[in-house]
């Protein structure tokens, strides 16, 4: 099977842009504020532009821009996280142009903290040997952010917003991509055309039964990419936060506790009160995210006990109310306050360090797929993603894919649609087979796929658990793969198990332990 979509998909309408971006997060977002604007531009988004993990971003942005910082001595601390895995191309891109990046943020009136002089507030997050994280709204970086950059492309005539747009399918012929196809308003199918599409949809959290990702991070882009031929890489490499805010009566969305808690003076404790992390590694609760994610698990296992905790209350509630006001607030409808109370805190899964494999210019390995984001993989966070660089990832390489972009339709390689001959229609739909309606219990299947990524991919895996898990997703996109339903049920469904194979195939490939993928056996 190539596409999600069947020879029974019916196109209601059928459009022309000059390019297509999905995904409403910060990548997304940024990326067309740097199409040209004589080209049109068309963002669409699964929900709106409040439900994305650049949403929830808390910690800040990380880049070299304070004085006693260099971008040489950040790109070392990337290097180290990541576990020597990282691409230093796109390292030494992202270091050396993020600080222009935050300059254009600043322009484009993103509120970020400031000290009394009136100059940015850093601090310092888990593997920086720097103040370099720069911050809004004290941990609500990535809701700030958003709002103002979502507020100017309102205003840019050249991009239309679409939400409630569910992405099925990107149609590729000899050319390249061709067209996309997407359900709106859980409704009519829509048809795109187009050659030019940015995939910018985040990451997989719905793979696993706990996430700090939004529930519509079902990895739709990725499972989509797959099935249009592009290649991806390093999914094996997840990145599992240690601290989220541990619930007994978790739905599974987690809240997530900022390594910037730790930065600015949070301990990890076990429920005798010892700081474990000291055993662990010498930057102890700065460790890089892997290693104190790893370094809880093991005290748990010792101990029995359910979660850690954070001890931030050596820290006054004036201070803690003012740096961490979404922190704070969420802790005390939990009934705890973290100015008196220490903070119950597990690994859950956070971050998606491989992705759809691009160059620096966000290309694929498909002639007019592009992809920038958590959904990409530049190899810019290698096997564990340095804190805070993943909004500077965003900004950089979306920065950079539309700039690509405009310079090929500068340089004719790619006609406006407006005065483009492509020739795609439905022609490619009714070419595909028809499949037999579904059945199945979409819910169902999820749970257990979720059920056993939990079980066998999580923070410590083994070989045996990969190659047992591996059998049992395989049967369940089997039986996914040869029916067709509609719904964006039967979408999620499919893409999570597209996905989950894809991940733990990558894992059982990797017989060694390196970075965020840790093999006990």
């Amino acid at each position: 099977m190539n596409y999600a979509i069947s020879h029974d998909t019916k196109i209601a309408k059928t459009y022309d842009y000059d390019v297509v971006i999905i995904g409403a997060g910060l990548a997304g977002l940024y990326a067309a504020l740097n199409v040209d604007e004589n080209l049109s531009c068309i963002i669409l988004a699964k929900e709106n532009m409040d439900c994305s993990s650049s949403w929830l971003a808390q910690g800040g942005i990380a880049a070299a821009i304070n004085a006693d910082d260099t971008p040489l001595l950040h790109l070392e601390d990337t290097v180290v996280a990541g576990a020597g895995e990282c691409n230093l191309e796109a390292v030494a891109v992202l270091v050396n142009e993020g600080p222009y990046d935050i300059e254009k943020l600043v322009e484009l009136n993103v509120p970020f903290d400031l000290n009394e002089d009136g100059e940015f507030y850093f601090t310092r997050e888990g593997g920086h040997n720097k103040r370099r994280v720069v911050h809004a709204g004290g941990d609500a970086t990535g809701r700030e952010t958003i709002r103002s950059l979502s507020q100017i492309v309102a205003e840019r005539n050249n991009i239309t917003f679409s939400g409630h747009s569910c992405l099925f399918d990107v149609l590729v012929d000899e050319s390249g991509v061709n067209s996309v196809v997407v359900r709106q308003n859980d409704s009519e199918f829509h048809l795109i055309r187009t050659m030019s599409v940015i995939i910018a949809t985040g990451g997989i959290g719905q793979i696993y039964l706990s996430s700090t990702n939004p529930l519509v991070a079902t990895a739709d882009g990725i499972a989509t990419a797959i099935r249009a031929g592009a290649k991806v890489t390093d999914l094996e490499f997840i990145q599992f936060h240690p601290t989220g805010l541990w619930d007994e009566n978790s739905s599974g969305n987690e809240f997530l506790i900022s390594e910037a808690v730790r930065g600015e003076g949070g301990l990890l404790t076990n429920t005798d009160g010892e700081r474990f992390m000291l055993n662990e590694h010498e930057l102890a609760e700065l460790a890089p995210r892997d290693i104190v994610a790893r370094g809880i698990i093991r005290e748990l296992k010792r101990s029995g006990e359910k979660h850690a905790y954070i001890d931030i209350t050596s820290k006054s509630e004036d201070f803690l109310k003012t740096r961490f006001p979404t922190i704070y607030n969420e802790c005390l409808n939990h009934g705890i306050n973290i100015a008196y109370d220490k903070i119950p805190v597990s690994p859950t899964q956070h971050y998606l360090m491989g992705g759809i494999e691009t160059d620096v210019n966000g290309c694929t390995n498909i002639p007019g797929l592009y992809a920038c984001g958590e959904a990409a993989n530049t190899g810019v966070h290698g096997a564990n993603r340095l804190a805070s660089n993943s909004m500077l990832e965003c900004l950089v390489f979306g920065r950079r894919t539309a700039q690509y972009i405009n310079h090929r339709h500068e340089a004719g390689e790619i006609d406006k649609a407006s005065d483009s001959n492509v020739s795609s229609d439905t022609s490619l739909i009714n070419d595909l087979p028809s499949r037999p309606h579904s059945t199945l219990d979409y819910r169902k299947l999820r749970r257990a796929i979720q059920e056993l990524m939990s079980e066998y991919c999580y923070v410590i895996r083994n070989t045996d658990g990969l190659k047992f898990a591996l059998e049992r997703i395989e049967v369940i996109l089997s039986e996914l793969e040869t029916c067709y339903d509609d719904s964006n049920e039967y979408l999620e469904a499919l893409n999570i198990a597209t996905v989950a194979k894809a991940i733990v195939q990558a894992a059982i490939l990797r017989p060694e332990s390196v970075g965020s993928h840790y093999i006990e056996d």
